[in-house]
């Protein structure tokens, strides 16, 4: 989403590379740059006023850090004044005293609010909560069943009703959600393709029948500075706790992002980064201010790794590793262990430096490693155990069925030999007393 925003202010940091101190006349130059930047990104006019006005008077006063140079001290600046930007400190979700927790998911048609509210509990159900969905939407051909089909897909139960009030329907399924031992009730609610007064009219009874203990907005990012006038007006209407900021992985400009908590008032507490059910992640305001920056988010890095291994396989694969063990159907595994962390791209992203790749390597490597999954999926579990076994006329069988060519099986067979070959080497510094790269068996 951020990547002209990313160029924009790579450049203007660029200009103060090299500089033996922070002139008044270098930074002003480099926050017109900035300026620039953030109107293309769509950024409110007024909020883009008052960031430069901040960052000005912190790159010149006595804040900054003496130690770092010019580009440096600018770029420390702007992060701090982003990650307030964007909201300051990571919002939680918290649960209410006493359970069901009332969550109600509110938002115009588009915006992904049922596909949302599947998110939201698969990401409550990781964190060892029981959540149950709620099919308050009786405005929306098929909504209904689309909730269904979506808490299928999720593992969560869902509650409906045959009935024409939304209300009636909602007070029943956190009725329901109590009764049935369920810590968090998440209310599908019906949208309009605008904001109306009937669609306020019957949020508001929603909100007054069920009582929520928190109110959330879903956001298509997409829309730009649109959503934050949606927001301002669910705002004024209803009294937000947040928003969930769907479509963060597309290719929109980023302005409602870094306008909705400056505007709104309203924090950021959920970003879709993707289609699939699990690609909701928390929002941390300082972790995207240094993806912003082009300076990564090993934090949240760390955290898909972790949720995308199993710990039981990891230990085996360890143990293979020391013993020269190491097969096919490892490579395999590994390779949809970092399909499951997601798209290559985002992943750049968040390692320091590596932004810059993005756009042109990612998308060859991702397309590369798709052939070698297709490869590796073509053979047998006898042949990923014993590549041995795959002489000229397999080799040919394995082509034709992972639609690749003999040459491509080839190829992966020697990465997978330089592979093994790498682990042998650490196998063998490791009982000449260097330092393996993981802990002692």
């Amino acid at each position: 989403m951020f990547e002209a925003l990313q160029e924009r202010l790579g450049a203007a940091f660029r200009q103060l590379a090299g500089r033996g101190v922070v002139r008044a006349e270098d930074v002003d130059a480099a926050l017109r740059e900035v300026r620039v930047a953030l109107l293309e990104a769509d950024v409110h006019v007024q909020v883009v006023r008052e960031f430069l006005a901040r960052v000005r008077e912190a790159a010149l006063g006595q804040e900054v850090w003496k130690s770092l140079s010019p580009a440096q001290q600018v770029v420390q600046v702007v992060h701090a004044e982003l990650t307030r930007l964007l909201g300051g400190t990571r919002r939680e979700l918290v649960p209410a005293p006493k359970p069901p927790t009332v969550v109600l998911l509110c938002g115009l048609h588009g915006s992904g609010k049922t596909t949302q509210a599947g998110k939201l509990a698969v990401y409550l159900r990781k964190h060892g909560r029981r959540p149950l969905l709620v099919a308050a939407d009786l405005q929306r051909p098929a909504a209904v069943r689309q909730l269904q089909v979506v808490g299928e897909r999720a593992g969560v139960p869902v509650f409906s009703q045959h009935s024409t009030d939304p209300v009636e329907v909602a007070r029943a399924g956190v009725t329901f959600g109590r009764a049935s031992g369920c810590d968090f009730v998440l209310l599908d609610t019906a949208g309009r393709v605008h904001v109306d007064p009937d669609l306020l009219a019957e949020l508001r009874r929603v909100r007054e029948a069920t009582e929520p203990h928190h109110v959330l907005l879903v956001l298509d990012a997409m829309t730009g500075q649109e959503a934050v006038r949606v927001a301002q007006e669910f705002h004024t209407a209803l009294g937000l706790d947040g928003v969930v900021l769907t479509k963060l992985d597309g290719d929109a400009r980023g302005g409602a992002a870094l306008s909705l908590a400056a505007v709104v008032g309203c924090p950021i507490l959920f970003v879709g980064t993707g289609e699939k059910l699990d690609a909701l992640e928390p929002f941390h305001p300082d972790r995207m201010a240094s993806r912003i920056l082009g300076m990564g988010d090993v934090l949240t890095l760390v955290e898909r790794a972790q949720e995308a291994a199993d710990a039981q396989k990891a230990a085996d694969l360890e143990r293979r590793l020391r013993r020269a063990q190491f097969t096919l159907e490892d490579f395999r595994e590994q390779l949809q262990q970092l399909h499951r962390m997601g798209p290559l791209d985002n992943l750049l992203d968040m390692i320091p430096g590596m932004a810059a790749l993005r756009g042109r390597r990612p998308e060859a490597e991702e397309r590369e490693l798709r052939k070698m999954e297709a490869i590796l999926n073509s053979m047998t579990p006898q042949e990923r155990q014993n590549p041995a076994l795959l002489d000229a006329s397999r080799k040919r069988r394995i082509a034709r069925g992972s639609g690749t060519t003999v040459q491509d099986v080839n190829r992966l067979l020697r990465q997978f030999e330089q592979t093994k070959q790498m682990m042998r080497e650490l196998e063998r510094m490791g009982r000449r007393g260097k330092r393996l790269p993981f802990p002692p068996a």
